[in-house]
C-alpha cells in the first residue's frame, strides 16, 4: 500500500502559482494517483459528490497522466467524466455548474518536457491551504497496475460554447475578420465554432501538430512579426490565441500588435461595467489611473491570491472581477448583460476578455481603445533555465543596497525611491518607472516586469536588466 504524502513529497512535482508542476518523467502513475487521492480526500471534508470531471491539453504526455488520475478516481469510489482536450476554463465552468470537482492535466505554457495538474473544488480553484493539505495528506491506496481507456464526451465543450454564444441577442461579431492562432492550444477547435456562431469571419492560423509552449507574458519576436504579417495578409480586425490550456488569452489589434494581458483585462472590465478589481502587483498602473473603478486591490502573483480577495470585495461591491498580467480573466460575481445572466467564473478564462474587447471596439478598431487609456506601458520577459536559488540570491543581495544594484544593472543616473516586496521585488525608480524581479513559481525561470512612460523604454529596461543579471 502507498501513503499519498510520502510519494508526493519525494516526487519532484510541486505546487507553484498555478497547479502542481514537474518534469514529465516525474509524473509516474502512482505520483499522479497520490495527488488525485489526496485531493479527493481533502474535498471529502467539505463537499458531497459522486463524479469527478477530467480533461487534458495537447501535450504528448497528458493522456497517460489522465489515465492514472482516472484510475485513482475510480479507486476512491467515484465515477469519471472525461472530456478530452478542452480549455481549462471550459472544464472548470462545466464542473462548477454541476457542483462536482475536476482535474485538468496541463502544463499550461511551460515546455513539453514538463506537465502539471490543476485541481478544482465544486466551487472553484483549490486554495493555498488546500494545497498544503494535499501535500500532507496521509491517504493510503493500492498501487496503480492498470490504466483505463478514456472515451471523451463533448458535453463540457458545448456547455462552454453556449455560455458565450447565448450571451448576446444576435451575431455581435458580424463583419469582423478574426484570425485564430491555433498552434497547439487546447481550445483551438472550440474557438472557431464560437466565433462563427457570433457572426465572425474566422481564419485559421499557425496550427501545429507539435506542442508549442506559448507564454502570453513573454511573446516571442517571431510571434510578434508573424502577427503583423497575418494582419496585413488577411486584412484582420483581430487575432486571438491562448496559451496551451486556454486560460490565458493573447489578442492582437487590427495592426497585428499584441496587447499586454493587463491592458486587455482593463478594457474588458470597462466594457463589463465592473465596479471593483483584484489584480496582481505586476499589472499596469493604468488600471488605477483610468479612474474607471471604485476599488482596485493589489495581490501577489497567481490566481489563488486574486481569488482570495473576491469575498472581501463582493461584500461591498455588486460586480467584482480580477485579471493577471498574463491576461487570464476571473469573474467573481454574476453579471446581467443584454438581459441575460453571465454567471461567475472565478478562474482564469481567455474567451471573456477577448470577446468583450472585440465588442467594445465596434468598427473603430481595437487600437483606438488602447490609445484612449493612460499612457503607461509594461513589458516582460524571462531568463529560462535559471535556478530559483540563484534568483533568490541575486534578489537578497539587491535588497542589501538597492541603489548599488540599480547602478550594477546599468540604470544610472536613476536611483531607487521605493521597494515593494508583495511578490518578488518591485523597484520604483526616481522617475516613476518600475522594474520587478520575481522567480517563477512554475519553472526554473527569473521573470522581469517593467513599466515606463513609453513602450520602447519599458522594453529597453527588460533587455538591459536581464542581460546584466545573466552576467552577474
Amino acid at each position: 500500500m502507498i501513503i499519498a504524502k510520502d510519494i508526493i513529497n519525494k516526487s519532484g512535482v510541486t505546487f507553484g502559482t498555478s497547479g502542481a508542476r514537474g518534469l514529465v518523467v516525474d509524473f509516474k502513475h502512482n505520483v499522479c494517483a497520490a495527488f488525485t487521492h489526496a485531493f479527493l480526500d481533502v474535498l471529502n471534508n467539505s463537499f458531497e459528490f459522486k463524479t469527478v470531471a477530467l480533461a487534458i491539453d495537447n501535450r504528448p504526455s497528458s493522456y497517460e497522466i489522465a489515465q492514472a488520475c482516472a484510475a485513482a478516481i475510480k479507486q476512491h469510489g467515484y465515477e469519471v467524466e472525461y472530456y478530452g482536450v478542452i480549455p481549462t476554463p471550459a472544464l472548470a465552468y462545466y464542473a462548477m455548474q454541476n457542483d462536482i470537482p475536476c482535474v485538468m492535466v496541463t502544463g499550461s505554457h511551460i515546455p513539453f518536457d514538463r506537465n502539471g495538474l490543476k485541481f478544482y473544488r465544486p466551487d472553484g480553484e483549490i486554495t493555498k491551504s488546500d494545497e498544503i493539505a494535499i501535500v500532507n495528506n496521509g491517504y493510503v491506496f493500492p498501487a496503480i497496475n492498470e490504466l483505463p481507456v478514456l472515451k471523451p464526451s463533448s458535453l463540457a465543450t458545448n456547455t462552454y460554447i453556449d455560455r458565450y454564444a447565448n450571451l448576446f441577442t444576435g451575431p455581435v461579431l458580424t463583419g469582423k475578420r478574426i484570425g485564430i492562432y491555433e498552434h497547439s492550444s487546447a481550445g483551438r477547435d472550440l474557438y472557431t465554432v464560437l466565433f462563427k456562431l457570433l457572426g465572425a469571419d474566422v481564419i485559421s492560423l499557425g496550427r501545429s501538430d507539435e506542442f508549442v509552449p506559448i507564454d502570453t507574458e513573454a511573446v516571442s519576436e517571431a510571434d510578434r512579426l508573424q502577427a503583423v504579417e497575418w494582419s496585413r495578409q488577411y486584412n484582420l480586425d483581430a487575432i486571438f490565441s491562448t496559451d496551451g490550456d486556454g486560460d490565458r488569452p493573447l489578442v492582437a489589434d487590427e495592426n497585428g500588435e499584441w496587447l499586454r494581458g493587463d491592458i486587455l483585462g482593463l478594457l474588458a472590465s470597462v466594457q463589463l461595467g465592473v465596479e471593483a478589481l483584484a489584480v496582481p502587483v505586476s499589472c499596469n498602473s493604468a488600471i488605477e489611473l483610468s479612474h474607471r473603478f471604485k476599488s482596485v486591490v493589489r495581490t501577489r502573483i497567481g490566481s489563488p491570491y486574486v481569488i482570495a480577495k473576491f469575498d472581501e470585495l463582493s461584500r461591498e461591491f455588486s460586480s467584482v472581477a480580477g485579471f493577471e498580467a498574463n491576461g487570464g480573466y476571473l469573474l467573481a460575481t454574476d453579471l446581467l448583460m443584454n438581459g441575460k445572466n453571465l454567471s461567475a467564473l472565478p478562474t482564469r478564462d481567455a474567451v471573456l476578455p477577448a470577446l468583450m474587447v472585440f465588442v467594445a471596439a465596434g468598427s473603430k478598431g481595437i487600437s483606438n481603445l488602447v490609445q484612449s487609456l493612460p499612457l503607461r506601458f509594461t513589458w516582460s520577459d524571462r531568463l529560462k533555465n535559471f535556478a530559483s536559488d540563484k534568483s533568490q540570491s541575486i534578489i537578497s543581495s539587491a535588497l542589501v543596497s538597492p541603489n548599488n544594484f540599480v547602478h550594477s544593472l546599468g540604470l544610472s543616473p536613476r536611483t531607487c525611491q521605493g521597494i515593494d516586496q508583495t511578490d518578488g521585488v518591485r523597484f520604483i525608480l526616481d522617475n516613476g518607472d518600475v522594474f520587478h524581479l520575481r522567480p517563477s513559481g512554475n519553472a526554473p525561470e527569473l521573470r522581469c516586469y517593467t513599466e515606463a512612460a513609453n513602450e520602447s523604454q519599458a522594453k529597453g529596461y527588460v533587455e538591459l536588466i536581464l542581460s546584466r543579471i545573466e552576467q552577474i
